[in-house]
C-alpha cells in the first residue's frame, strides 16, 4: 500500500512537470499528442523500478545484475519511445530557402530523438530507484528498532526473574530465622514482606517507577533487616527529593545495597556499617552505598557477582549514555551512581 502511495505521487510530479512544459508551449495539444507516448514509457519506467527491479535486484544484493537489467530497460524503452513517438513537421526557415540553415546559424543539429527520451527516462528512472533506496533504508532502520526494543524488553523480563528470586529467598530466610526463635517480630517482618512483594508483583511490571515508591521499598527491605536481631545495626539511609515527579528503572539501587549488605559483614556487629544516600533533583538522580569490609574473608556463593552484572545491564538499556557508575574498593566498597533525568 505504501509503495503504491509514492508511485502515485512519482507519477503525479512527472505529469506535472510535461504540463507545466506544455503550457509554455504555443499549442498545447501538438505538445501533448508528440510527448505522450514518451510519458507512458516513464511510467512504466518507474512501476518496473519500484515493484520489480529494485526489491527483486537491488535490494538482494544482485548489483551486476541490477545494472545491467537497468541499462538495457533504460536504453530499450528509449528506443521504442522514439520511435514510436509522432515527430514534429520540420519546420521551414523563416527567411525562405535562403534563410538561415534550420539548424542554426552555425548548422548544428539539435539532438535526436533517441538522446532526448534517453535523456527523459533516465531522469524518472534514476529518481525513482533514489527514493526505493531510501524508502527501504528506512524501513530497515525501523526494523531494527523494534527488533532492538523486542530484544531490550525480553532480556529485562529475564534479569527480573533472575532479580526476584534473589530477594525473596533472602527475605524468607529473614522471617525464617525469627520464626525458629518465636520472636514476636514475626508478624511484622511477613507484613514488610508482603509490602515488598505487593511493589515486586504489581509496580515492578512497569518499565519505571516513582521514586517514591522505590524509596518505600528500599526502607521496607531495610527493616526488614534489622528484625533479624534485636541489637542495633549501624545502617543509615538519607534521602533528598526535591525533585519527587521523577521516575526510576524498578529494584534498580536495592541490587547495590543488597550487595553492601552481603559482604559488609554487618550481620556480625562490631564496626561494620552500611550507608545509603540518595537525592532527586530536577535534572539528576544520585545514589550512593558504602559499606564496610569485613576482617575475615566472606565465602562467595555461585551466584556471587550476577546482581552487579544485572543492574549494569539494566542501566545500559533503561539509560544509554544517561549514567555514571563507580565502585571504589578503597578501604571499603562504595558505589556512585549518577542518573541524567533532563536529556
Amino acid at each position: 500500500m505504501k509503495t503504491r502511495a509514492h508511485l502515485t505521487i512519482q507519477i503525479l510530479l512527472w505529469a506535472l512537470v510535461w504540463l507545466i512544459l506544455g503550457l509554455n508551449q504555443q499549442d498545447f495539444l501538438q505538445f501533448f499528442t508528440e510527448n505522450r507516448i514518451a510519458f507512458g514509457f516513464q511510467v512504466v519506467a518507474i512501476v518496473l523500478a519500484s515493484y520489480l527491479i529494485a526489491p527483486k535486484l537491488l535490494f538482494q544484493k544482485k548489483y551486476v545484475l541490477f545494472i545491467v537489467v537497468s541499462i538495457a530497460t533504460i536504453a530499450l524503452f528509449a528506443f521504442l519511445s522514439s520511435e514510436m513517438s509522432i515527430n514534429p513537421p520540420e519546420r521551414i526557415p523563416p527567411n525562405g530557402p535562403d534563410g538561415p540553415p534550420p539548424f542554426g546559424p552555425k548548422g548544428r543539429r539539435p539532438p535526436s530523438g533517441y538522446l532526448i527520451h534517453l535523456l527523459l527516462i533516465s531522469v524518472s528512472y534514476i529518481l525513482s530507484i533514489l527514493v526505493e533506496t531510501f524508502l527501504f533504508a528506512q524501513k530497515k532502520e525501523e526494523a531494527i528498532a523494534k527488533q532492538s526494543a523486542a530484544l531490550a524488553e525480553s532480556e529485562l523480563k529475564f534479569l527480573k526473574m533472575q532479580i526476584n528470586p534473589h530477594f525473596l529467598f533472602n527475605s524468607l530466610n529473614n522471617i525464617y530465622a525469627l520464626s525458629i526463635s518465636n520472636s514476636e517480630k514475626t508478624p511484622e517482618s511477613i507484613h514488610s514482606l508482603s509490602e515488598m512483594l505487593r511493589y515486586v508483583i504489581y509496580d515492578c511490571e512497569r518499565p519505571k517507577v516513582p521514586i517514591e515508591k522505590e524509596i518505600h521499598y528500599i526502607e521496607n527491605f531495610i527493616e526488614l533487616f534489622k528484625l533479624r536481631s534485636s541489637k542495633g545495626f549501624n545502617i543509615t539511609f538519607n534521602n533528598e527529593m526535591e525533585h519527587t515527579a521523577n521516575e526510576v528503572a524498578p529494584m534498580l539501587f536495592i541490587i547495590f545495597i543488597e550487595n553492601a549488605f552481603k559482604h559488609s559483614g554487618i550481620e556480625k556487629g562490631g564496626d561494620a556499617f552500611v550507608n545509603i544516600a540518595l537525592t532527586s533533583s530536577n535534572d539528576e538522580i544520585s545514589f550512593s552505598v558504602e559499606n564496610s569490609l569485613p576482617k575475615e574473608k566472606i565465602n562467595k556463593d555461585k551466584s556471587s557477582g550476577i546482581g552487579l552484572n544485572n543492574a549494569k545491564k539494566r542501566l545500559e538499556i533503561y539509560y544509554p549514555n544517561k549514567h555514571n557508575l563507580k565502585i571504589e574498593t578503597n578501604g571499603g566498597y562504595r558505589v556512585n551512581l549518577k542518573i541524567r533525568t533532563n536529556d
